[in-house]
Formats: structure tokens, C-alpha cells, sequence
């Protein structure tokens, strides 16, 4: 472990924006951590990844699409269980301050559903659609908190009024209106606005999904209607509990209730030539490190034609109430639409006085998973069981 190692220049100045940018957002959220600057040590360990305790069993058909049969592994879902007791009323407000990067641009997704690896379910494509918004991703993502100390269980994507609302799948209309988050029909207080709920003509492992779509300013949909992927089904608004116009976007699977949802950031295709960082960051005995920034930026030696070379994003792990990892990945984290390249993976646990760094790959079109422990460092690859890795075919 070479604790004495310093990073060049440039890196350093990159790292020094994004500690800039995040102290712009930390004082919104009471729960997150104080940020370091990056003199603190950097911390590269070198980690053997941990043999294999487990094997997946062969892969059976899986019914995804209508008339569309796929290969998926026979894990099985984690459903929570509807609590007795009604959720603390949610604030789907978006940050005022967001730092989360915007591209200037962003081509259409994969073709849905997108699996390159038997594990994928990238089953919906984007809300939105790319000539609508030019940076139509997250700025307040999923397991997030800023405002309440409640948790965010969807993304929201920030835009104008007015907005085209899309279809992200094929389904069915089994809700639309004012009220869906408390349960009833003309709820106008409720904290979601106008919302439509979409439930889907395909399913995963046997278990049905669910689309929601929130705050919008006005809704094109009746309950029982069909709809297919790509359809408009409302317009973008502030209805709700908010402080701007945007859509709050949620995946549920199993149940149609606010316990069930599942990180859209893995479900929606993403776009073409781009990929998804996909992580656990955790403590040195294995438990989940809660609200623990990250920071990702392109290696400082490549230049792109339509791009900055120091383009940042900035990501955040789960806070761990009310969400649901991935039964696969059992993910605290996730970072979506990335152009494919190198990277400088960044984490500053100011806790303990020390920063870590990995050299990383985002491949077009996949899930790029690492798992980080204070102390131990950095393994990378796809999990082949929750404990064993290997790197994804390209």
C-alpha cells in the first residue's frame, strides 16, 4: 500500500473541482460525510480477488417480452414486504444546487431489451427522448437524500415544462392522476402530483414490473389504457412536492407500492457507445458504506473530439433505508451514461484520513462493477456470485 504516492498535476486539479462541486451540494444533505481535499494520502492497494464460494445454475428461459425469449440466470428476487407502518411522506424535490455533469449531448439507446451479459436487465428505454432534452439524465439520483432525511427510491431528470413524457415499455395504464403515493383517486396534496403508472406486458423472473412517472404537468393517459414504448403519456410539470419542473422516474418490481423499487439506473437501456459504473463500497469487514462520495473522471491522456478530457461525474452511495439492491450486483452504487474510455476512479474516506484511486474501463454498452473496502482497495469485474469477479466479454 504506497501511502506516500502523490498524483500528478493534472489529476490533482480535476480531483480539486470535483471536491469544489460536491461542497456545493453537501450542505443540502445532513446525512453525507465531510469532504477532504485531495492532499490526503492516496491509498492504491493491491487486492487478490476472493475465489469463487458459489456457482449460478445454468441459465433457464425467461419469459421478458411479448413473444421474446431470453437467457437470465434463475436468481430470485428480493420483494420487501409491504411495512405496517405508512412511509414517511417523501420530498421529491430536486437539489437547487446540482452538480450532477451535463452532457451536451447523448445518442438514442440500445434497442430494448439490451442484455449483453446474462445478468442485464436493461428492459426500458429513456423517458425522454434524446431530441428532446440534450442531457436528459439524473440529477438527484436513486438511494440518495437531500431534503427530510428521506430517501430518494427513483431518478429525476431534470427539464422544461411541457416536456414530452414517453412510455418507457409496453403496458398497461393502472394508474393516472393525483394520489398514487397515498392510495386513493383526486389526492392533490399527494407529494408525487400528477403521476401515470404504468404496469408492463413483460415481467422479470416471473415478477411483474412496474413504471412510474411523477410531477407531471399534465397526463394524456386513462387508466386501462395500452400503451407501447415510445408513447407520449403526459407532459413534464412541478406538480407535487417539488422545487422545479422535472420527471421523478421509478422501476418497481413485484409490487406496485413505494417498497419495491429497484435503481432505474440498471433498467433503462443506455445510450449507444456509452456504459454504467456499477459498485459496492463498503466497509474493511464488508458492511455497506452509506452517502460515501465518488468521483469519476476521464484519464487525463485521452482527448475526444466531441468532449472535454476532464469531464467529471460525481456519484454517491445508497443511503440504505427503503432501497432495494439488485438481487445480482447487490449494489450501493451506480453512475449512468458514460461515454465508453478510461477512467480515474476517485474515493476521499476522509474518516479514516486517506483517498483511493483505480484506473477503470467503461465499455460501451455494460455494466462496469467494482467493489471498494477502506483498507483493502479496489477489485474489478463482474460479480459471477455476490463474493466472486470476472471481467465481462466485450
Amino acid at each position: 500500500m504506497d501511502e506516500g504516492s502523490t498524483v500528478n498535476s493534472k489529476n490533482n486539479e480535476l480531483l480539486m473541482r470535483g471536491v469544489i462541486a460536491l461542497m456545493v451540494l453537501l450542505p443540502l444533505n445532513a446525512c453525507s460525510p465531510s469532504i477532504g481535499l485531495p492532499g490526503a494520502a492516496t491509498v492504491t492497494p493491491r487486492v487478490d480477488s476472493p475465489t469463487a464460494s458459489f456457482t449460478p445454475s445454468e441459465p433457464t428461459e425467461t419469459h421478458v417480452i411479448q413473444n421474446l425469449t431470453t437467457m437470465t440466470p434463475t436468481f430470485e428476487l428480493e420483494v420487501s414486504s409491504t411495512p405496517e407502518s405508512e412511509p414517511p411522506t417523501p420530498d421529491f424535490s430536486i437539489p437547487l444546487n446540482s452538480v450532477r455533469t451535463r452532457i451536451a449531448w447523448r445518442p438514442p439507446v440500445y434497442p430494448v431489451p439490451w442484455m449483453p451479459n446474462p445478468q442485464d436487465h436493461f428492459y426500458f428505454s429513456n423517458p425522454i427522448a434524446a431530441y428532446d432534452i440534450e442531457s436528459a439524465f439524473s440529477t438527484y439520483p436513486y438511494g440518495d437524500v437531500f431534503f427530510d432525511d428521506v430517501v430518494h427510491t427513483g431518478i429525476d431528470i431534470p427539464g422544461d415544462i411541457e416536456t414530452p413524457i414517453l412510455a418507457a415499455g409496453d403496458g398497461k395504464v393502472i394508474y393516472a392522476g393525483y394520489g398514487v403515493y397515498r392510495g386513493g383517486a383526486d389526492i392533490l396534496d399527494d407529494p408525487y402530483g400528477k403521476s401515470v403508472v404504468i404496469e408492463h406486458s413483460f415481467g422479470y423472473q416471473r415478477e411483474p414490473l412496474f413504471t412510474l412517472y411523477a410531477h407531471l404537468d399534465e397526463v394524456l393517459v386513462q387508466e386501462g389504457q395500452q400503451v407501447k414504448a415510445g408513447d407520449q403519456i403526459g407532459l413534464m410539470g412541478e406538480t407535487g412536492k417539488t422545487t422545479g419542473p422535472h420527471l421523478h422516474f421509478e422501476v418497481r418490481v413485484g409490487e406496485n407500492e413505494y417498497f419495491s423499487t429497484r435503481n432505474p439506473d440498471l433498467w433503462i437501456s443506455p445510450p449507444q457507445g456509452w456504459g454504467v459504473l456499477v459498485g459496492q463500497i463498503l466497509t474493511y469487514d464488508g458492511r455497506l458504506l452509506e452517502q460515501q462520495p465518488v468521483y469519476l473522471y476521464r484519464n487525463g491522456d485521452q482527448e475526444t473530439p466531441d468532449e472535454s478530457s476532464d469531464r467529471l461525474w460525481i456519484g454517491k452511495s445508497y443511503q440504505n433505508e427503503a432501497i432495494n439492491s439488485d438481487p445480482f450486483y447487490k449494489e450501493n452504487l451506480t453512475i449512468a451514461n458514460i461515454p465508453a474510455g478510461t477512467y480515474l476512479l476517485y474515493i476521499p474516506v476522509t474518516n479514516y484520513g486517506y483517498s483511493y484511486q483505480e484506473e477503470i474501463e467503461i465499455r460501451p454498452g455494460q455494466v462496469t462493477f467494482i467493489k471498494f473496502n477502506v483498507w483493502r482497495g479496489f477489485t474489478v469485474g463482474i460479480p459471477s456470485t455476490p463474493e466472486a469477479l470476472f471481467s465481462p466479454s466485450p
